[in-house]
C-alpha cells in the first residue's frame, strides 16, 4: 500500500533500520520496511512490534532532518547538511 502511495523512494532509511536492528535480531533482513516522499512527505513504515520500533527509531532520528532537507532539494554539501563544518 505504501508503494501506492509514496512518489519517490528512500531505500537508505529501511537498509539503515535493518543493518542496525539484525546485531540483534537477525530475521530483521526479512523486514519489508519502505521509506519514501509523497510532496513534502516522509513517509517510513516501521515494524509492529514495539520494541522493533524503538529500535527503528534510534536509527532514523539522526537521519531525518536531512532527509527532509534532501527531500526539499537542499544541495548536498550545503551549510545545513548532518556534519556539515565538522
Amino acid at each position: 500500500a505504501t508503494k501506492a502511495v509514496i512518489e519517490r523512494d528512500v531505500p537508505g532509511l529501511p537498509e539503515a533500520m535493518r543493518a542496525a536492528t539484525t546485531k540483534e535480531n537477525p530475521l530483521a533482513w526479512l523486514s519489508r520496511g519502505i521509506a519514501g516522499l509523497r510532496g513534502r512527505t516522509l513517509i517510513v513504515n516501521l515494524p509492529g512490534n514495539p520494541r522493533a520500533v524503538e529500535e527503528c527509531l534510534r536509527v532514523l532520528l539522526p537521519l531525518l532532518a536531512h532527509a527532509l532537507e534532501m527531500g526539499e532539494g537542499t544541495p548536498h554539501g550545503s551549510d545545513t547538511a548532518v556534519g556539515a563544518g565538522s
